[in-house]
């Protein structure tokens, strides 16, 4: 019998507790047929890193200088976080060396490039033109920027049984778990892992465990490991049974049937006994170290990030010419509809390259019979309802509201299935090339819940995803009961979704925030969806790199 251990054994070791991870990209740049600045020789390029914030450039750094080379390949590379949900803005200017300068702008300057970071890593390599600061090319001039990942995604899962311990109970056996401790840098010893108890037994066999293998050993499989034994005491006084040393490396040849055996010593009974040899085995009998793929493994696989927009036509809203109605257009050519497209499309544009993204919008009456519809597209081009890029959508639907009348009800359900039959297209290629993402923008109630329901539930078997923005100030729990983040979302016959693939925010919640933070809150959520979709089919990125 399993008991899991909620105590922690006194005078050993503290324990790593979760640690916050951040994602770290390392770009690498080269250039080529760069601008000749010097006389006498070839100009004496390096590049400068800036990012943008609140508007303005700050520096993050610099390469070396490629003296006398106008195809530089530079040997600096550049470190930066990576956050999915926010526009991370770059810009590299190359500069032709003035040893004589103090400041930046005394170099000549050789062109420069501006994109985002979403951009480079969802085309992995990046090969652009330079531009000068009048916007003309910089001659021939060219700049191509290379992404990785920099984070150790490597896991290690464990099989581990004993055999002939130490008998430590009066009436008993001994109830046995194990402790994996990592050595730090100073020599201590640091508390990684702890197994499950196995109750009265002195051949005990645990239940195989995972840990990311930078937890275990920092990354280092040569690192040593110290492995403790100890018999279990409800009052917390757990007896010493035996330890051993060994190494991630070691433990990895228990593989393909061949199981790796240690002694198991207690350094006290090995002072004390001349004939002592052990205190029983610790076997591993399994060891897999594997890669725990991330969010980012796959972007740089070139898995693309499909968006399609379906936006609420309902006569809910208010008609689109008063002021008071959700889909008027103020002066400033805005509203909360083409704020929370703009919002999440901004982000989503970067991770798919041609940037056609189809518009749909639902529950409008439309010419020339004036039947209600509820899967349109918003350009009333039904074979190609496609839109160019976020821009083209907003232009799409302002260009709409005229030739439309908004009528009713709220049905959800046509849309997603729309979108659901290309992601089961997708479903069949077997590998991790796109992702679907929708989103829906609604002011009020849903009128279809149980289609709505049941579609969800089916969509979560499919690489897809969908953001729900509210707009107005309406009641919005139907809403947020759709957004598994409380309770498992169940169709209406009962049926549970494979995984939770809805994310619902109010737009009301983002009128005074910065017009980041309602992408930030909507898109937080994706890249683990993405992720989990693909671990649970066991499709890894397109082009990784072996296990």
């Amino acid at each position: 019998m399993a008991y899991t251990l909620g105590s922690t054994t006194e005078g050993q070791t503290r324990s790593v507790g979760p640690q916050h991870c951040v994602t770290r990209v390392e770009l690498s740049v080269t250039a080529s047929s760069l601008l000749d600045r010097d006389v006498a020789s070839k100009s004496d390029p390096f590049c400068v890193l800036f990012h943008e914030v609140d508007g303005n450039w700050m520096e993050l750094g610099r390469t070396e200088t490629a003296v006398n080379n106008l195809n530089p390949v530079f040997g600096v590379k550049f470190q930066v976080d990576y956050h999915f949900e926010e526009i991370q803005k770059l810009r590299f200017a190359l500069f032709d060396e003035d040893k004589c300068a103090t400041q930046l702008y005394e170099h000549d300057f050789l062109g420069e490039f501006i994109c985002t970071l979403g951009v480079i890593v969802s085309n992995k390599k990046l090969h652009r033109p330079l531009i000068l600061a009048n916007g003309k090319p910089a001659g021939k001039g060219s700049i191509m920027i290379t992404a990785q990942e920099l984070s150790d995604n490597r896991i290690i899962t464990l099989t581990l049984s004993g055999r002939k311990l130490d008998k430590k109970d009066f009436f008993g056996k001994s109830d046995p778990y194990l402790e994996f401790h990592k050595q730090g840098e100073d020599g201590t010893w640091m508390l990684v892992h702890r197994t499950e108890v196995i109750k009265n037994t002195l051949d005990p066999s645990w239940k195989p465990f995972t840990v990311p293998l930078i937890s275990l050993c920092n990354g280092d499989v040569d690192r040593n490991i110290k492995v403790l034994c100890y018999d279990y005491d409800n009052d917390g006084g757990h007896d010493f049974i035996g330890e051993f040393q060994t190494t991630a490396a070691k433990m990895s040849e228990a593989q393909n049937s061949e199981e790796v055996e240690f002694d198991c010593i207690n350094p006290k009974k090995q002072k004390k006994k001349k004939n002592y040899k052990n205190s029983g085995f610790i076997i591993v009998k399994s060891c897999k170290i594997t890669r725990d793929y991330t969010f980012l493994d796959y972007i740089l696989g070139g898995c693309q990030l499909m968006f399609t927009v379906g936006i609420d036509f309902t006569a809910s809203n208010g008609n689109p010419q008063e002021p008071s109605s959700l889909h008027y257009i103020n002066p400033l050519g805005s509203n909360e509809y083409l704020a929370a497209i703009l919002a999440v499309g901004q982000i989503i544009q970067d991770y798919d390259t041609d940037k056609m993204f189809p518009a749909l919008g639902f529950g409008a009456q439309l010419a020339p019979d004036w039947k209600v519809s509820h899967e349109f597209a918003i350009n009333f081009d039904p074979t190609n309802p496609f839109c160019s890029g976020v821009e083209g959508i907003a232009q799409a639907y302002s260009a709409c509201l005229p030739h439309i009348r908004f009528y009713g009800p709220t049905n959800f359900s046509p849309i997603i299935n729309h979108v659901a039959r290309f992601a089961a297209q997708a479903l069949q290629q077997e590998k991790a090339a796109q992702y679907f993402n929708l989103l829906i923008i609604t002011d009020g109630v849903i009128s279809d819940m149980d289609e709505t329901r049941d579609a969800i539930i089916q969509a979560s078997k499919l690489p897809m995803s969908i953001i729900i923005i509210g707009v107005g100030n309406a009641d919005f729990v139907a809403m947020e009961f759709l957004d598994g983040d409380a309770s498992v979302l169940r169709s209406s016959t009962g049926e549970e979704a494979v995984r939770d693939i809805v994310q619902f925010v109010p737009f009301r919640d983002f009128r005074n925030a910065p017009k980041e933070t309602l992408a930030k809150s909507v898109l937080a959520e994706l890249p683990q969806q993405v992720t989990q979709y693909f671990k649970q089919r066991n499709v890894p990125p397109a082009n990784s790199a072996p296990k």
